[in-house]
């Protein structure tokens, strides 16, 4: 089983590629890993170094896995943080060309917009792309509850919107809606909640929450999730 992960890395800590890979590897799976940034850590610490790589180099290096037929092996494409407009764009471009060559491939987009406690924490131009390009070739999208909302351009604040604004959204392109980090109306205190909205079925976990502010739990449950999807 392969899967293409293209996402952020950092050299410390635990976010994009260097939260994904490891739990994909142990469940069995070839990871073509990627990159759109190299970084010493996430933002949020007194420094970062390093940078977004160019949209020039993250397309040669998507060019060099296809032409080693990373494309013709795969089941699976996964993205996350893009970095830049022109890396949302390269990737949009090469999605849409693995497709077209392999049409079993399918494509898991994590939208890694923003969240509830921060907005939007991504370049301006980055959504856009992400909403325009990106998830209308997505088999399967994992916004947190945030970026679902943004995604749809209304609240969602019941199951019955959930399950209707996932639907509506559907109709432009990906056929699996997972929305993570959901707090509903009725979402019990100390709980928090994961929905699956897909054709005329849904599901709804919960699970506690805990009184901590992890980062990289998003990536790390898109790989999880892309891994059991294509091991059945």
């Amino acid at each position: 089983m392969n899967v293409i992960s293209i996402q952020s890395q950092v050299a410390y800590g635990h976010v994009g590629n260097s939260a994904a890979v490891f739990p994909m590897q142990m469940h069995g799976i070839d990871v073509i890993a990627v990159p759109t940034t190299l970084l010493s850590n996430r933002p949020g610490y007194p420094t970062i170094r390093g940078r977004v790589l160019d949209a020039q180099l993250v397309g040669d290096l998507l060019l060099g896995i296809e032409e080693r037929g990373a494309v013709d092996t795969a089941q699976m494409i996964l993205s996350g943080y893009r970095g830049s407009a022109d890396n949302a764009a390269v990737v949009a471009d090469f999605v849409a060309r693995a497709k077209a060559r392999n049409p079993a491939l399918a494509y898991c987009c994590d939208p890694v917009l923003g969240d509830r406690d921060r907005g939007l924490f991504v370049h301006a131009d980055i959504p856009p792309q992400v909403a325009d390009r990106l998830c209308p070739l997505a088999d399967i999208i994992t916004p947190n509850h945030f970026e679902f909302e943004w995604l749809c351009g209304t609240r969602a604040a019941t199951i019955d919107q959930v399950i209707g604004a996932a639907r509506t959204l559907m109709t432009r392109g990906p056929s699996t809606v997972v929305v993570t980090s959901a707090e509903l109306a009725d979402t019990p205190a100390g709980e928090i909640e994961t929905l699956a909205i897909e054709g005329a079925e849904a599901w709804r976990v919960r699970t506690p929450k805990l009184p901590i502010s992890p980062n990289g739990t998003g990536d790390l449950f898109a790989a999880l999730l892309v891994a059991k999807r294509i091991s059945g």
